[in-house]
């Protein structure tokens, strides 16, 4: 009997379903991963905080410490007292410096003659950018490697350089496209112009190759697809590369934009050859010349900080309007 029991139960033990196992069945879940204990937490929280302190550092000392030490500044001006003759003496000006800024037609006629330079230059270079980066793109341009190459080295020409090669362009009596066009590029309505040339041919190639890298990462799937489905070349780039490579034309506009307001080598060595530029042509030069020219560094600080305060606004304008335009 009891070996009999012991069989039975044997029996019954091999025809026994095995256990369900934890979250194979429908309204089961799995098991919840063990949390993180504290100590490790807080140990990769110090690791965090040290491998950002190095970036800080450097950000703070290169960044923010230059803007706070020209607010500082522009709060203050310099005063001479007894007919003039003694040592000058800073005092507190509060907003005086901004109030003068604000009031003088030449920074006045700096900034609108950058936005102006902006508006036109930008559009201008970014199209010819965005048109290479295509044409390089495509399969039908051979020596791809070479014309990178080609349109590219201009940008490693430094500014001042490339500002002297054309203004040497420029003068009439070196220019052999003076006779060829018979333009006066340094006019007083062309000679922003002729600066806005000078940036175009230096920085096309460097626009170009941020495109161009967004381009190669796109999934060449796409346009065997849009190839399949008869779409022309012209209809891929319209309607599959340009939507793609979208953020990458944003990134080089903010760039351009910024570079616009901030110009200040390539018209500073063509005031050399021409009296149409003056030394307050930009804001930048308004902001060197009171600086180095009048000593008048509290001024020129004042300048320095509306022209940061300018740039981030136009910036953040110019990041909204595109994202509406995407929606």
């Amino acid at each position: 009997m009891v070996v009999a029991t012991e069989h039975t139960t044997a029996g019954e033990r091999a025809t026994d379903p095995p256990p369900a196992r934890q979250g194979a069945g429908t309204g089961t879940s799995k098991a919840p991963a063990p949390a993180a204990r504290p100590g490790v937490r807080r140990s990769r929280t110090r690791a965090g905080v040290l491998l950002l302190v190095p970036f800080l550092a450097l950000f703070t000392w290169v960044y923010v410490l230059p803007i706070g030490f020209a607010l500082y500044q522009s709060l203050f001006r310099q005063e001479r007292s007894g007919l003039g003759l003694q040592a000058p003496e800073r005092v507190f000006a509060g907003l005086d410096n901004y109030g003068r800024v604000l009031t003088d037609d030449a920074v006045i006629s700096g900034v609108g003659r950058v936005l102006l330079f902006g508006v036109v230059q930008v559009p201008v270079m970014l199209g010819l950018a965005l048109l290479l980066a295509l044409l390089l793109d495509s399969a039908v341009v051979r020596f791809a490697g070479f014309f990178k190459l080609a349109f590219f080295l201009p940008y490693a020409v430094p500014g001042v350089i490339a500002a002297i090669l054309w203004a040497f362009l420029y003068l009439p009596s070196f220019s052999p496209l003076r006779g060829a066009l018979d333009i006066d590029f340094l006019a007083p309505g062309t000679v922003l112009w002729s600066t806005a040339n000078v940036v175009t041919w230096s920085w096309t190639g460097y626009n170009m190759i941020i495109i161009y890298t967004a381009l190669q990462a796109v999934p060449r799937e796409l346009y065997e697809a849009a190839r399949m489905d008869g779409a022309s070349p012209l209809r891929i780039n319209l309607s599959i590369k340009i939507p793609l490579v979208r953020p990458a034309i944003v990134l080089t506009g903010l760039f351009s934009l910024i570079g616009s307001l901030q110009l200040f080598n390539e018209p500073s060595v063509i005031r050399t050859i021409t009296t149409n530029v003056t030394s307050t042509y930009t804001p930048a030069m308004a902001a060197y010349q009171a600086a180095f020219g009048a000593n008048d560094y509290h001024y020129a600080a004042a300048i320095a900080v509306l022209l940061a305060l300018t740039t981030c606004v136009l910036s953040f304008l110019f990041f909204k309007l595109t994202e509406r335009r995407a929606r």
